[in-house]
C-alpha cells in the first residue's frame, strides 16, 4: 500500500537526514585522513556513498559541510564523554576519569583519534575566518566542560591554588592538540599516548594524587572517538 501524503513527507524528511548525516560522518573521516584543502567534495562523496547532487541539497560548499562537521564531530564527541566516570562523586575522579579515557582512545590508525577541529583549524584559521570560528566554538566549548569539573576539584584539593580551572583547561587542550601533531609526525599514537601520561602527572601535581581505588580507568576496548569508519 503506498504512503499517504501526510505520512510520505516524514518519511522524505527522514531519508535526507540520514543522507546528510553520512556526508557529514564521511566529510569528518575524510578530513581527519586528508587534511580540509586536499579534502575534495568528490572525495566526502565516495566516502558517503551519495552523489554531488545529494551533496549540493545540504551544503552549498566545501567551507559549509566543514563548518557542519565541526558541530557534527563536537556533539558524537560529547557524547563519547558521556562515560560512566562523568557521573563520580568525586570532582577530582572525574578529572582522571577523563585523562583515563584520553589515553585509552589513542589507539589505531591516526584519522580515527586525532581531532577533525584541530586538523582544520590549523589550515584554515587565516583563509577559512568561519572555520575558524567554528572550531573555536567547539573546543571551547568541550574545555570549559573539563574546566567545570577541574573547578569542583580546585575547591576541594586545592582551594588556595592561583592558577584557574579555565587555564586549566586550555592547557589541557594545548597538550592534546599538540600530541596529536606529534602523533601524525612520528606516524603512531605511541608518542601522544606517552604526553598524556604526563598530563595526567601534571593534574597529579595540582590536584594531589587521587588513592587507587579512586582512579576510574577507562581504558575499555570498546571506546572510540566518534565518526571515525563509514557503515556500509
Amino acid at each position: 500500500m503506498p504512503l499517504s501524503p501526510s505520512a510520505a513527507v516524514p518519511a522524505r524528511t527522514a531519508a535526507a537526514e540520514a543522507s546528510r548525516e553520512r556526508l557529514l560522518d564521511a566529510a569528518v573521516q575524510v578530513i581527519r585522513a586528508k587534511g580540509y584543502s586536499a579534502a575534495r567534495i568528490e572525495d566526502i562523496c565516495a566516502a558517503a556513498g551519495l552523489t554531488k547532487g545529494a551533496f549540493f541539497h545540504h551544503f552549498d560548499s566545501k567551507e559549509a559541510c566543514a563548518i557542519a562537521a565541526a558541530a557534527h564531530f563536537g556533539k558524537r564527541a560529547e557524547a563519547l564523554f558521556d562515560a560512566p566516570y562523568a557521573s563520580l562523586p568525586d570532582p577530582r575522579d572525574r578529572v582522571f576519569g577523563y585523562l583515563d579515557l584520553r589515553r585509552s582512545i589513542l589507539q589505531g590508525a591516526l584519522a580515527e583519534f586525532t581531532c577533525l577541529l584541530g586538523t582544520m583549524v590549523q589550515e584554515a584559521y587565516d583563509t577559512h575566518p568561519a572555520i575558524r570560528q567554528a572550531c573555536d566554538r567547539h573546543i571551547s566549548a568541550h574545555a570549559a566542560r573539563f574546566a567545570a569539573d577541574v573547578a569542583e576539584a580546585k575547591a576541594a584539593y586545592a582551594p588556595d591554588a592561583e592558577w584557574s580551572p579555565e587555564s586549566a583547561a586550555l592547557f589541557l587542550q594545548a597538550v592534546l592538540q599538540g600530541a596529536f601533531i606529534l602523533a601524525k609526525a612520528r606516524d603512531g599514537p605511541e608518542v601522544a599516548a606517552e604526553c598524556v601520561d604526563h598530563l595526567r602527572r601534571h593534574f597529579e601535581q595540582l590536584l594531589g594524587k587521587p588513592p587507587p581505588q579512586g582512579r576510574t580507568d577507562e581504558r575499555a576496548k570498546d571506546h572510540t572517538l566518534p565518526v571515525v569508519r563509514q557503515e556500509r
